[in-house]
């Protein structure tokens, strides 16, 4: 038995639902059957179709699914499913002086942790019994939460740039209960309530009835972004918001205000908020 069945193994003898990405740390393309045919993916029998809504604790099952992807990357998905929320800290986007933080005012208690093979690290705690989507952790750069709707890669694994495996640190074994300041810090921020007359001048023009409306609902898209989309989603909001400029709903100035500070909520650089800011002006017509 390799090291990667018997990792699978002893993840879903904890109830953890496990299943394999590819190589790139990305979930398997789904079969042409699946993507012919839309259906509900937590219905799909197929062993690697549809990313987590693969994973399981049945170990026939897990053993095949390891079988069918041998040269990928073990997964466990997180949230209710499996009683897990992970705290993923990582270096290079400033979580670790973020983690650091967090140690000082008491709220990660020593618990189950893993070395990722990017030298961040994944703290494991149970899933405190109420809605945890997850997200970048409001205020704390660097630190995502992984919970319900997410996933964490499992050691032994290696990274897909670095190689470098992923490993189980000392001596906490299991995951522990998350303090309630914890779970206050990892919630998303109160929905963004619509822009006070002013705070955003909007006109209805071109059209749209209620363009400050629609300027929230854009704007949100990009505060609500998962990690590794964030960039993309906000090239397509300042499209979006490109269309309501080009009908006379919101000035130009405006507009690329909102669309600035929103992609710094979103933790994009400078460089990245001008690129797509600019991007989707231009491809709406629209100088930046």
């Amino acid at each position: 038995m390799n090291d990667l069945l018997t990792a699978a193994l002893d993840a879903a003898e904890h109830g953890w639902p496990v299943f394999m990405l590819g190589r790139s740390k990305r979930p398997v393309a789904n079969c042409q059957l699946c993507h012919d045919n839309p259906h509900d993916p937590a219905s799909c029998e197929h062993l690697t179709c549809h990313g987590f809504y693969a994973a399981s604790t049945n170990p026939a099952r897990v053993a095949a699914i390891v079988d069918a992807v041998p040269a990928g990357q073990l997964a466990v998905r997180t949230g209710a499913v499996s009683g897990l929320l992970v705290v993923d800290v990582d270096p290079a986007h400033g979580g670790t002086a973020s983690l650091a933080e967090l140690v000082a005012k008491r709220l990660v208690p020593r618990t189950l942790w893993v070395l990722t093979g990017s030298f961040g690290q994944h703290l494991y705690y149970r899933h405190p019994r109420q809605h945890m989507p997850s997200r970048p952790m409001p205020n704390r750069p660097g630190i995502d939460i992984k919970a319900d709707g997410g996933y964490v890669v499992l050691p032994p694994s290696s990274h897909h740039r670095t190689h470098r495996p992923y490993q189980w640190g000392h001596p906490v074994s299991e995951p522990v209960e998350m303090p309630p300041a914890l779970v206050t810090a990892c919630q998303p921020p109160p929905a963004d309530p619509v822009p006070r007359a002013g705070q955003i001048p909007t006109t209805e023009a071109g059209g749209i009835s209620h363009p400050d409306r629609l300027l929230t609902s854009h704007l949100n898209a990009v505060r609500h972004a998962p990690e590794g989309k964030r960039r993309t989603t906000l090239y397509g909001a300042a499209r979006g918001v490109a269309r309501m400029v080009a009908a006379g709903a919101i000035s130009h100035a405006d507009a690329v205000a909102a669309l600035t500070d929103v992609g710094q909520q979103a933790e994009q650089t400078a460089r990245e908020i001008r690129a797509a800011i600019a991007g989707g002006f231009r491809a709406e017509g629209i100088a930046a």
